[in-house]
């Protein structure tokens, strides 16, 4: 019998003076420009808001994501992509 736990990615993100950094407990990434990087994590989703934002490496296996540019934000939402629901930070980015 498999443990479940063995398949949860730890999440993790490391900030280095707003600029760089690496996100791990990566699912998948949802979508992203220089405005904002939308991912879904072990946590739940997370968007990240910035200016000049970019994916400078994306390693799925690993379940991790390293960005750079200028950080402001981040913010989590439990609404996973698909959920039906109005006021989900996923329908009100999309709008």
């Amino acid at each position: 019998m498999e443990d479940n736990r063995s398949s949860i990615k730890a999440h993790r993100i490391t900030l280095n003076n707003r600029g760089t950094g690496v996100v791990t407990g990566v699912n998948a990434v949802i979508s992203f420009d220089p405005n904002e990087i939308l991912l879904e994590t072990e946590q739940g989703m997370l968007l990240i808001k910035g200016t000049e934002l970019n994916v400078t490496k994306l390693t799925l296996e690993k379940g991790e994501v390293e960005i750079d540019g200028r950080v402001d934000s981040f913010t989590y939402s439990d609404i996973k992509p698909g959920m039906k629901d109005d006021n989900s930070i996923l329908n009100r980015l999309f709008k």
